[in-house]
């Protein structure tokens, strides 16, 4: 069987990450996965360490925010197989307000054993339908 490169894997998580089904997303990670957002604000997860604790953490913003889609999505794929750069803006609505959503990323996804092991997530902090909703 073919190896799959990071971005088939991403491409194969994306309905989980817009139907907010947690544990397919934690299927396709490592047990040791982490998670990290170089730009959180202070008060928000820097690093999320392991399926367990990357399980609250999703099922928490997956609770603040519902996502209807990720537009403007561009996927390169690296020289290393395992490791792809993922550019997308989600958008849907902040559950506590009802207030749209719309946020656009910049991840560094890099795969071990065809599993995610390392997320990394570039978000702007002071975008301001964000303030109530996802890290």
């Amino acid at each position: 069987m073919p190896t799959r490169s990071a971005v088939d894997v991403f491409r194969q998580a994306l309905p989980a990450l817009q139907t907010g089904e947690v544990q397919s997303w934690l299927d396709l990670c490592t047990e040791d996965v982490v998670f990290e957002f170089p730009f959180a604000r202070p008060e928000q997860p820097h690093r999320v360490e392991g399926r367990p604790a990357l399980a609250e953490y999703l099922t928490a913003v997956t609770s603040r925010v519902r996502l209807d889609g990720l537009d403007a999505l561009e996927t390169h794929q690296t020289v290393n197989p395992d490791v792809a750069v993922i550019e997308a803006t989600a958008t849907g609505t902040v559950a506590a307000t009802g207030e749209p959503y719309r946020m656009s990323y910049v991840v560094v996804l890099t795969l071990r054993d065809g599993l995610i092991a390392r997320y990394r997530d570039y978000w702007n902090p002071l975008h301001t339908s964000d303030r109530k909703a996802a890290a």
